[in-house]
């Protein structure tokens, strides 16, 4: 029997149902998850492409199957259920093996996808720009090469040579993989191209002392709403799944006057596969170059703990163990959901983690100007900001400036310009040291 069952009536005009299947394994038992919860994402994966789910269920197995990870009576019942709901297609929450997937499909009647392959669905219709779309594909294709072992019904069909010179020829299953092999070196080393262009770009800023600050978060904590209240930009917004595929980059003014880069990025989920991290490296390294990493979290999820764990899971597997404990500062989003009393115990618990936290309300502005308050003081730790005047005879040391700070603001007057300049703690002491000479 299932642990969490939910079925909806078909509605009218929809040619094609979806049935969502969670596996139960035993080892389940030891997950921070309710099964509930796990239904309820995989589901929301769904829906994040415009699935119609006609049946979501949670199912336990006391043993998986090599053959078919259900067992046989299970697959019966969920047999007979996919004809009565007429559903083409069943999404099993769970990595599936090609045999398992090819096993099920012909038991039931309908295709069957897998947990890796709902994501990069859900990805490739949201990828945008063509670095998006390259990362996905190869994410796509590395999936698809894993399963060209007897799982293609044209796979047995032989292809000899041209006039038969050079031997026997390939199988079509040699030729897919040389073909999807080929493929892959082609978007990799786009890939690297765009991965040396943003290294160009971070070299850039960094000589104009702009730190980057990354957000990080679980898939739907509310990243692209922050961005977007702190940028005052326009980023696509959506209760969704990965409602943000594409990196946004944007400047953003502290307290202080400086400047700073904020970038937005995709959201994270528990087993993100693995293929994903690392197609979408080029994308990922501006968090493992961020001077800062902000992590948005939906405080007010019933599985904000769980959802936090999943997320360092993440940055440990892009090497970001140190940045977690010294460069990494926690914005519990959505307190207006919470009530007061639950926000205090929220933001005590997130505290006993020894690291920065600050609660807001990207919807509302709540507690915004506090976390660009702690930003500002978490990237300027080795920098002043000085307000100088310069006689329009100082064009050297007006150039001194430009050279070696960030000139925040500038005012030219009639007989002098006066600056607001951030510079790093050691070129201001040498500033005013230079001025203190020449005057």
């Amino acid at each position: 029997m299932s642990e969490e069952t939910v079925t909806q009536p078909a509605p009218p005009g929809v040619a094609t149902r979806v049935i969502v299947l969670h596996p139960l394994r035993p080892e389940a038992r030891q997950d921070a998850r309710t099964p509930a919860a796990r239904l309820e994402e995989a589901v929301g994966l769904a829906h994040a492409i415009a699935l119609d789910v006609a049946h979501a269920e949670a199912v336990k197995i006391a043993r998986p199957r090599p053959a078919t990870l259900f067992g046989s009576g299970a697959i019966e019942r969920l047999k007979a259920l996919i004809a009565e709901l007429g559903a083409g297609l069943a999404i099993v929450d769970a990595p599936l093996s090609p045999v398992q997937q090819r096993n099920l499909e012909k038991a039931w009647n309908c295709k069957v996808i897998d947990r890796t392959a709902l994501i990069l669905e859900i990805f490739g219709e949201r990828a945008r720009t063509r670095e998006g779309r390259l990362q996905v594909e190869l994410a796509h294709l590395t999936y698809q090469r894993s399963r060209l072992v007897r799982s293609w019904t044209h796979l047995e069909r032989q292809r000899g040579g041209m006039f038969n010179i050079g031997g026997p020829g390939e199988t079509q299953l040699e030729i897919d993989r040389r073909l999807i092999g080929e493929r892959i070196i082609r978007i990799k080393r786009d890939l690297e191209t765009v991965r040396q262009r943003r290294a160009l770009q971070r070299r850039a800023r960094k000589r104009e002392e702009q730190p980057v600050v990354a957000l990080v978060g679980y898939t739907n904590a509310g990243k692209s709403t922050l961005f977007n209240r702190l940028t005052r930009a326009d980023v696509f917004v959506k209760n969704l799944l990965f409602a943000t595929l594409d990196p946004t980059m944007r400047a953003v003014e502290l307290p202080s006057g400086r400047r700073i880069i904020l970038s937005d990025t995709v959201g994270f989920i528990s087993d993100l596969p693995t293929d994903l991290v690392a197609a979408f490296r080029a994308t990922l390294e501006e968090v493992i170059d961020a001077d800062l990493i902000v992590h948005v979290r939906d405080i007010a999820h019933p599985d904000a703990e769980a959802q936090r764990e999943d997320v360092y899971a993440v940055l440990r597997t892009l090497g970001l163990d140190e940045a977690i404990e010294s460069s990494l500062i926690e914005a519990l989003n959505k307190i207006d959901l919470l009530p007061a009393e639950h926000r205090e115990a929220a933001l005590a618990q997130a505290q006993r983690s020894n690291r920065p936290v600050v609660g807001i309300s990207a919807l509302t502005g709540e507690g915004c100007p506090a976390l660009l308050d702690l930003i500002d003081e978490r990237t300027g730790t080795d920098r002043r900001v000085l307000d100088v005047r310069l006689g329009h005879e100082e064009g050297a040391a007006l150039a001194w400036l430009y050279a070696h700070g960030q000139v925040l603001s500038r005012r030219d007057e009639a007989d002098s310009t006066l600056l607001r300049v951030s510079l790093g703690t050691a070129d201001a002491a040498r500033f005013e040291r230079r001025q203190a000479k020449s005057h």
